[in-house]
């Protein structure tokens, strides 16, 4: 069977060092000279992507929340065929944020779980994703001491906690899923920060991550349904 990429995800909450990880674990790969990409999404820099940031950035400019959500998701099909293709390439992906995040996110902001899934039906799903989170609840409340915590629309403690128990309810929703599908390959992982260092984290997220980069992939890309 012919051999491609993995398509590895970063989920967490905002300011969990989900963007730090996603570099490091980049920089690690490159130096060791394996074929590696990093994605962010959104994709700021796509004609959807500005309009999805002046909404994040701008809290004057408002939109009906199914708009939003259906923004990040076409932000997302933006990407489709560049994400396959590179896959196919060999190039293996680490993606900051991706389907998980719209839908925690919107759900958090009211949205009806299943009605916020259905965009993302078929898009491809990650071979690993792994959650960053907080496992003490008040570690999320010191989110707000953080530098540069509150500057876009989301950076709220309350919506935080919220967002935080709708990825463990998603996550748990789809371990089920998973486990009951035989056929399924996708793994996920939950990687608690609390009082650790960016480099132990590191450590937890890389020895993760190692299987999936350092094996041959030869199963088919699988897609949400």
């Amino acid at each position: 069977m012919s051999k491609r990429g993995s398509l590895i995800l970063i989920e967490g909450l905002d300011r969990t060092g989900k963007s730090t990880q996603a570099d490091l674990i980049v920089n690690e790969f490159e130096n060791a000279g394996k074929k590696v990409e990093l994605i962010k999404f959104p994709d700021r820099t796509t004609e959807i992507g500005k309009l999805i940031n002046q909404f994040l950035v701008d809290k004057n400019f408002n939109l009906p929340k199914e708009s939003i959500h259906l923004l990040f998701s076409a932000n997302r099909w933006e990407l489709k065929s560049q994400l396959l293709e590179k896959l196919l390439q060999g190039v293996n992906l680490i993606m900051d944020r991706y389907y998980y995040s719209g839908i925690a996110y919107s759900t958090a902001n009211g949205l009806d779980f299943d009605w916020c899934k259905s965009p993302d039906i078929g898009l491809p799903k990650p071979d690993l994703v792994l959650f960053l989170t907080f496992k003490d609840n008040e570690n999320v409340n010191k989110l707000k001491n953080r530098e540069n915590y509150g500057e876009e629309r989301y950076e709220i403690t309350e919506f935080q906690q919220e967002v935080k128990k709708n990825f463990e309810t998603f996550f748990n929703k789809e371990e089920k899923q998973r486990l009951q599908s035989s056929n399924s390959k996708a793994d996920f992982e939950i990687v608690y920060v609390d009082n650790k260092t960016i480099e132990e984290v590191k450590t937890d997220v890389l020895g993760l991550v190692k299987k999936f980069i350092e094996v041959d992939n030869t199963n088919p890309v699988e897609y949400f349904q």
